[in-house]
């Protein structure tokens, strides 16, 4: 008796064992088989985005002569660039007075992707002759290489006594605008190569690229903040003497 439950215990651990087996073979068939869909919508993903970046392209060609049109008649259009990035929340917090007095030369801003979109892009800003420095034309260029991302731009020739490499340090008075503490003009500066095109992040670049440039005319058409905290201090100045004028009415009654 004990021989025979001893030989059934065996073979029961031995269809346990075959179950197992048999269970474990099904699922690493089944995840071979899911890493095969996997595989294929990872094949199709790039199809799909290698479509989208050849309509881009061909967007851009398409968009290139509007861009130009617009540039001639933003050219019309007194201190238009230096308007819209005061206006901008982010950008105008970026300009100290030395460099808003510069951005009034400002003749163009032009954003242009390389004609292969995954190479890169750059941006430019064109200036008029100026007593600042001998450029017409700053440059800021991001490659995208196999290697990494490489960030190349215009070194400034500046003046005799012209140079702003540290920007100029302004006090805050009041709500008006605390201007930066460094010249917009060092970015020229912030070059860089870096393994990873992933960690490479110029905020100001994507502003630029992605918001101030598709469509300028939306932040020329605000007001700068300082305009708006000007009102609300002039505003505020007048309740003022309104409540000083009502207190001196009272005080003449009671007297």
């Amino acid at each position: 008796m004990v021989a025979d439950q001893g030989k059934k215990m065996k073979v029961a651990e031995k269809g346990e064992e075959e179950n197992t087996e048999q269970i474990d073979g099904e699922l690493v068939l089944s995840i071979e088989k899911l890493q095969e869909i996997q595989d294929e919508l990872e094949k199709i993903n790039e199809e799909a985005s290698e479509k989208v970046l050849e309509v881009e392209q061909k967007y851009n060609v398409v968009r290139k002569p509007v861009y130009d049109k617009r540039c001639e008649i933003i050219k019309s259009i007194p201190d238009f660039w230096l308007t819209a990035f005061l206006s901008h929340p982010v950008l105008g917090e970026l300009l100290t007075e030395e460099d808003q007095k510069i951005f009034k030369h400002i003749n163009s801003l032009e954003v242009e992707d390389f004609k292969d979109l995954k190479s890169g892009y750059c941006i430019t800003f064109n200036f008029n002759p100026n007593p600042y420095f001998e450029d017409t034309k700053l440059t800021k260029t991001f490659t995208f290489l196999d290697e990494g991302t490489k960030i190349t731009a215009t070194q400034i020739k500046w003046k005799e006594g012209m140079g702003l490499p540290n920007g100029v340090n302004h006090e805050k008075k009041g709500n008006k605008r605390q201007f930066a503490e460094e010249s917009f003009f060092t970015w020229f500066a912030d070059t860089q190569q870096k393994d990873d095109m992933d960690e490479i992040h110029d905020e100001v670049a994507e502003i630029i690229k992605e918001d101030l440039w598709p469509n300028p005319l939306t932040y020329f058409n605000n007001e700068p903040d300082e305009e708006e905290f000007d009102g609300d201090e002039e505003g505020k100045d007048d309740d003022d003497d309104e409540d000083e004028e009502d207190d001196d009415d009272e005080n003449d009654d009671e007297d």
